[in-house]
């Protein structure tokens, strides 16, 4: 999802008046949902937790001039333990005209669906490792997004010429705003066959491989293959789209398909991002590991909201801008998010800076791997500015989904930038080699990625801790406390006597804080141990200069960047008491 800092410059003076404010910062209702429905990742139930989802075939038939949807959702449901009924979530608006179990007919009576969870009773018990087929027929008109992609649903919209122009983005709320589904980050079917009818003229660009379409009576139907999709990641885009293509010769010696589906007109903008496209692959080849989806595609729509990471389908609503760069901005997060919540699901929401704090912390590596130190100490400058860090980053309690748009935690925008300051420090601390092999076996779960030798991780933040420390052969707990379960940002106290620099370590959190401090005495730069979170260093002279952190690696409190916020949040709040007086 867009972050929040990058997203007020991005819509500075935009149409794009549903999304004019980032997510952190508006009154986002979900009055029109259930409970249940409008959480998204909320604890499964022990049914929930006993069905593995071998298959999926999804037949969605889309009718822009009602704005209405017909479903046909058939499961291959397997169970882990005993069941005697299966569940799914599905948003409650839909109505069910049928269910089947291997083929036959249930009675209306055999299911409910209490405001958003579908309540199935088999009509015998399933043993465990046995499989039944289970099939779901609905319709309905799907939620309205408010404000997509942050407050989601589906979009419908129209091309400049009046064509139907349409997405779905669903990851606040979930999956089960248009199909049912195991709502949750940690569960994913693993093979979804996916048939989306529209009327004839129109596309549908959706996940995984296509495998082809045919038109018959007004309308086409076109038929996609995708393994082991992100759930919130199963997304239509449907308009009049044109095909930009490239193939990518991957350093792994496989090839991958570059496809982007753009509305007519768009040509030159849409080949310009499909070049720029390849220069991602290389470098996230290089950094990270092989791109997980290279036998399906990358893939890329535009949309008629600013994007999402839906998995190799990503959205793309930026209207092909330039940027001082070099790089398109929102295409670079969404394609991060290949790797940092397709590839890497957190396990739960309270993890969700796993996804959106390293895909952020992508953008500025790459303009370091692109053009140089000065590019990403920049846009470190830049993110620096938006973190609260008034709630901590990694609550161990549940976190619902909604804590995300919580404008008074801060939450939703810390999860981006503070995420990404911690990896920049983190980075810091254990130098390139152990940090980037830490990432890459949170990423594929083993340290040798190859196209084919890995499968999808679901991770939290007990497991990269875990991973860090193997790495770098180092007890980081004192860090992990102070980052992510801690609300507060370390202070860092200076005291000078004489020639003598004491340097203290504040936090609230258990540890003490031990993280080494650079310092620059006079054009000479040493580094200060900080030993138990203290530490102290003779100069050369009283007067001395002194730089503390002079290369700016290390996120701490900053009281400048305190009082900044705080008067920006003032100038906001008077300026929307004018405009409503």
């Amino acid at each position: 999802m867009p972050d929040a800092k990058t997203l007020r410059a991005a819509l500075a003076g935009s149409a794009m008046l549903c999304a004019a404010l980032p997510a952190t910062a508006r009154d986002i209702s979900h009055d029109d949902l259930s409970p249940h429905t409008a959480e998204s990742g909320a604890p499964l139930t022990a049914i929930e937790q006993a069905m593995a989802l071998p298959h999926l075939a999804l037949a969605l038939d889309v009718y822009p001039e009602t704005k209405t949807i017909k479903g046909l959702a058939e499961y291959t449901v397997q169970a882990a333990a005993p069941l005697s009924a299966v569940e799914f979530d599905l948003d409650p608006r839909f109505a069910i005209a049928d269910i089947t179990v291997d083929g036959n007919s249930l009675g209306a009576g055999a299911w409910t669906n209490d405001k958003g969870l579908l309540h199935i009773d088999l009509p015998g018990e399933l043993a465990a490792g046995s499989s039944a087929q289970i099939g779901i027929a609905y319709s309905g008109a799907p939620r309205v997004a408010p404000g997509a992609p942050w407050n989601g649903g589906f979009v419908w919209s129209e091309t400049p010429d009046g064509k139907p122009w349409i997405a779905t983005a669903v990851q606040s709320e979930g999956c089960d705003l248009f199909w049912p589904c195991i709502d949750h980050p940690s569960r994913r079917v693993d093979m979804l066959d996916l048939s989306v009818s529209v009327p004839e003229g129109l596309v549908d660009a959706s996940n995984g491989r296509l495998i082809g379409s045919e038109t018959v009576g007004g309308r086409t139907t076109w038929r996609w293959q995708a393994r082991q999709p992100n759930n919130y990641g199963v997304s239509l885009q449907i308009g009049p789209y044109e095909l930009a293509q490239a193939d990518y010769a991957s350093r792994f010696d496989n090839t991958i398909p570059i496809r982007f589906w753009y509305l007519p007109g768009h040509k030159e903008g849409a080949d310009r991002l499909v070049g720029e496209m390849k220069d991602y692959l290389d470098f996230f080849e290089s950094t990270i590991g092989p791109y997980p989806w290279g036998d399906e595609k990358v893939g890329l729509a535009e949309t008629p909201h600013l994007g999402m990471e839906h998995q190799t389908i990503n959205a793309y609503g930026e209207n092909y801008k330039l940027a001082p760069e070099g790089f398109d901005w929102l295409m670079a997060h969404e394609f991060a998010h290949e790797w940092f919540a397709n590839q890497l699901s957190n396990a739960g929401t309270a993890d969700m800076w796993l996804q959106e704090g390293l895909g952020t912390y992508m953008q500025p590596l790459f303009l370091q791997w692109k053009q140089g130190d000065a590019a990403y100490v920049a846009k470190m400058w830049e993110q620096r500015q938006d973190i609260k860090s008034r709630v901590p980053l990694a609550p161990r309690e549940f976190v619902p989904s909604a804590y995300y748009d919580d404008a008074e935690a801060g939450w939703g925008g810390d999860i981006y930038t503070k995420g990404s300051w911690v990896m920049h420090t983190l980075r810091y601390l254990l130098g390139d080699k152990a940090f980037f092999a830490a990432v890459t076996n949170l990423v594929y779960d083993r340290d040798d990625p190859r196209p084919g030798n890995f499968d999808i991780v679901v991770a939290s933040t007990d497991d990269f801790e875990r991973i860090v420390e193997e790495k770098s052969g180092r007890d980081l707990g004192w860090f992990f406390d102070a980052y992510f379960r801690t609300a507060p940002l370390p202070r860092l106290t200076s005291t000078r006597d004489g020639k003598t620099l004491s340097l203290a370590w504040v936090t609230p959190a258990a540890q003490p804080f031990a993280m080494p401090v650079e310092v620059k005495v006079d054009g000479k730069l040493v580094t200060v141990p900080m030993a138990e979170g203290r530490g102290t260093l003779k100069l050369p002279a009283p007067q001395a200069h002194v730089v503390l952190d002079p290369g700016a690696k290390i996120l701490r409190d900053d009281p400048a960047i305190t009082a900044w916020q705080a008067q920006e949040e003032k100038a906001r709040a008077a300026k929307a008491k004018d405009s409503q007086g």
